[in-house]
């Protein structure tokens, strides 16, 4: 039923291919206003899909795009959005929020609020966006919707919480709903949503500009298309003529090393004490229980409290999905086709969550499936900026890793290698951290990982705005939850901190002096962060040479001494507790 934008001939496409990279924002149409907001924000020239959707969506046309993590596809649609919104700004009979954005999660949630108050802000404009979270309490929702808001961000499970509680009108959104964006579309059936989504869109206006942005295509959003969307254009960018789009950009370099299960924790190690990687650093697991086992192991390494590495699972994969790609696996190069075929369906959490200024992902473990691949080394190298990334690889994970390989086209060349072996860390480097990574490593057992799950936990419940109530009622459950352990008998060794030079090996230490050059050059070194009263305490010095034959230098002027029954000299001035 929808009409679809067909792929045009090699020959056009090339033509409009050296259009397009001419082509700026200016040209497309956009507001001054937004133009300059987005000067402000250092972004200078539109994506593709942003050159392709943005004067389709100004034109008041049904959209469906899909492209690649990163490419832009928030902006797509935020910026003709508001441009819209600010012609029709004037008009103040409206019962109900012009533009409906809903997403799959709360994380994104907050994140497309954030973008959107932004852009408002830096355009100076009056316009109000709010997000709404399926746990706000109806007073909540009935303030947020007063007004009413020119916006509304939230994910569909409020929709009907909104119609439940009275705060929302039925009769209002069909009188004022002009814009309709279902952000990640290919999630919103699978996480859900359906029910909401179906409630919701009887009350849709005909008249109701519809978008549905995607990273994939798959059976759920054919079945948002015929559900919502009437004549869309579909705009698919995974090629450009006749050249294969690169599923990772070119900007983001891949390496691998190839290491035992057991010997990851020493491996990872290896690669941020010797500093070896750009920060900031975003590290990826198969499961919550491995995140908090990698999180408790590095607090003991790096206590100076310094936030540059994150630890994100994407949990989602199920067991189901793992039997299938076993029984998949009796034809490998059958199973690898069929694999490439049915990529679209699978999905990450990690998607669609933009970790800003990430510079580095690692694979701790290695994702179950290709898409999964796709999906975690897309958090980097985003707008055009460089990024790299490291996937630790044991043997048993060989099997999806040769997967991964083909998926990327490194069969189809044998010239190419798209996953390079990271030559920077030598064997001599990891093995002189050894010791002392299985020394710390003992320390984080099963229990200890339950209970920093546990701890996190009270710690939400506590932070929890519904529970304030209740705690104020009942004050000794609140004292049970504040009554909690430390969970470790012992603080970080200071002597942790550092790697003294007789354990650096020549080669590594040549790489993380470039890695730093690197780092420096990119602007990234960042001394205020790691300035001010602590300044002097930024580099212990190495215990083995601390020593000295020296006699202690006699009290100048600055200070008297006394000296007590057992004859040890003390100072009067200046005198510290250590």
């Amino acid at each position: 039923m929808a009409e679809s934008m067909e792929k045009p001939p090699k020959d056009i496409a090339r033509k409009e291919e050296e259009e397009e990279e001419e082509q700026s924002f200016e040209e497309l149409g956009l507001d001054p206003r937004l133009i300059r907001a987005l000067i402000k924000k250092g972004i200078e020239k539109p994506t593709p899909i942003q050159l392709v959707a943005i004067p389709l969506i100004l034109e008041g046309k049904d959209v469906v795009a899909r492209a690649k993590t990163g490419s832009g596809k928030t902006f797509a649609y935020l910026l003709p959005l508001l441009q819209k919104l600010f012609a029709a700004s004037g008009s103040k009979n409206k019962l109900a929020p012009s533009a409906f954005i809903l997403v799959p999660t709360r994380e994104l949630c907050q994140q497309v609020y954030t973008e959107v108050s932004s852009l408002i802000e830096l355009c100076r404009v009056q316009l109000k966006v709010v997000q709404l979270t399926s746990s706000m309490p109806a007073s909540d929702l009935r303030t947020a919707l007063a007004g009413p808001p020119d916006i509304l961000v939230s994910t569909p499970a409020c929709i009907p919480k909104c119609f439940s509680a009275g705060v929302l009108q039925p009769a209002s959104i069909n009188g004022s709903l002009e814009i309709l964006v279902l952000d990640e579309a290919d999630l919103l059936l699978s996480y859900g949503y359906e029910d909401d989504i179906k409630a919701f869109t009887a009350h849709i206006p005909k008249r109701c500009q519809c978008l549905l942005m995607s990273a994939t295509s798959s059976g759920d959003v054919e079945k948002l298309k015929k559900l919502i969307l009437h004549n869309a254009f579909i705009l698919t960018l995974p090629e450009v003529g006749d050249i294969k789009d690169e599923v990772i950009p070119k900007n983001v370099q891949q390496f691998w090393i190839s290491c035992s299960g057991r010997d990851k924790l020493l491996y990872i190690l290896a690669l941020l004490k010797l500093e070896l990687v750009q920060k900031k650093v975003l590290i990826f697991t198969n499961t919550i229980d491995m995140g908090y086992r990698v999180k408790l192991f590095l607090e003991k390494e790096f206590n100076a409290g310094l936030f540059d590495y994150l630890i994100a699972t994407d949990d989602s994969q199920t067991k189901e999905k793992e039997e299938a790609n076993v029984e998949s696996n009796a034809e490998p190069r059958k199973s690898r086709k069929h694999t490439k075929q049915k990529l679209d369906s699978e999905f990450g959490v990690v998607r669609g969550i933009d970790f800003k200024n990430v510079h580095t992902v690692i694979n701790f473990e290695m994702p179950q499936s290709a898409a999964g691949y796709v999906h975690r080394i897309g958090r980097t190298g985003r707008a055009y900026n460089t990024g790299s990334s490291i996937s630790l690889v044991s043997s048993d994970e060989m099997e999806v890793f040769e997967e991964i390989k083909y998926f990327l086209g490194e069969d189809e060349n044998k010239d190419s290698n798209l996953i390079s072996p990271f030559s920077l860390l030598s064997k001599n480097a990891v093995e002189s951290l050894r010791y002392r990574a299985e020394d710390v490593a003992k320390s984080v057992t099963k229990v200890a990982v339950r209970e920093s799950r546990a701890q996190d936990l009270r710690n939400e419940i506590l932070n929890s705005e519904k529970l304030k109530a209740h705690f104020e009622v009942n004050p000794r459950d609140l004292d049970l939850l504040k009554h909690d352990k430390v969970l470790s008998k012992k603080p970080p060794a200071p002597h942790l901190r550092d790697v003294p030079d007789y354990l650096l090996d020549p080669t590594t230490q040549e790489a993380s002096k470039f890695v730093k050059l690197a780092r420096a050059a990119m602007g990234n070194t960042n001394p205020a962060r790691r300035g001010g009263s602590k300044r002097k305490f930024k580099k212990n010095k190495d215990p083995l040479k601390t020593f000295s034959a020296e006699a202690p230098k006699r009290a100048r002027n600055g200070g008297m001494k006394r000296e007590d029954k057992d004859g040890n000299s003390h100072k009067h001035k200046n005198r510290k507790s250590s």
